[in-house]
């Protein structure tokens, strides 16, 4: 496994990637109309909430270990920022 360092910009590319795929499939669909392409100037949009509508559920189940990974990322993230938030408060505090 790579990093946990990189764990958010892993996730974040593998959704657009999902989505990328999907995309592709579903514009393949409709361009040998198997699903309807839209109606009237629709069809880029059709298309595109359709990918989004595919592509959501599929990243939950798929992509779930690098979620759980950047999740863990950023809590110690935001740990990190609160331990330093506290210190700082404790030596105003003794001044």
């Amino acid at each position: 496994m790579s990093s946990p360092k990189f764990a958010t910009l892993r996730y974040t590319a593998l959704r657009i990637g999902l989505f990328a795929v999907c995309f592709a499939v579903v514009w393949v669909l409709a361009y040998f109309r198997i699903i309807p392409l839209g109606v009237g100037n629709s069809n880029a949009i059709w298309l595109l909430l359709l990918a989004i509508v595919i592509s959501a559920p599929l990243s939950f189940v798929l992509l779930r270990k690098q979620r759980d990974a950047m999740s863990e990322q950023i809590v110690a993230k935001v740990d990190r920022q609160k331990e330093r938030l506290a210190a700082n408060q404790s030596m105003e505090d003794r001044l």
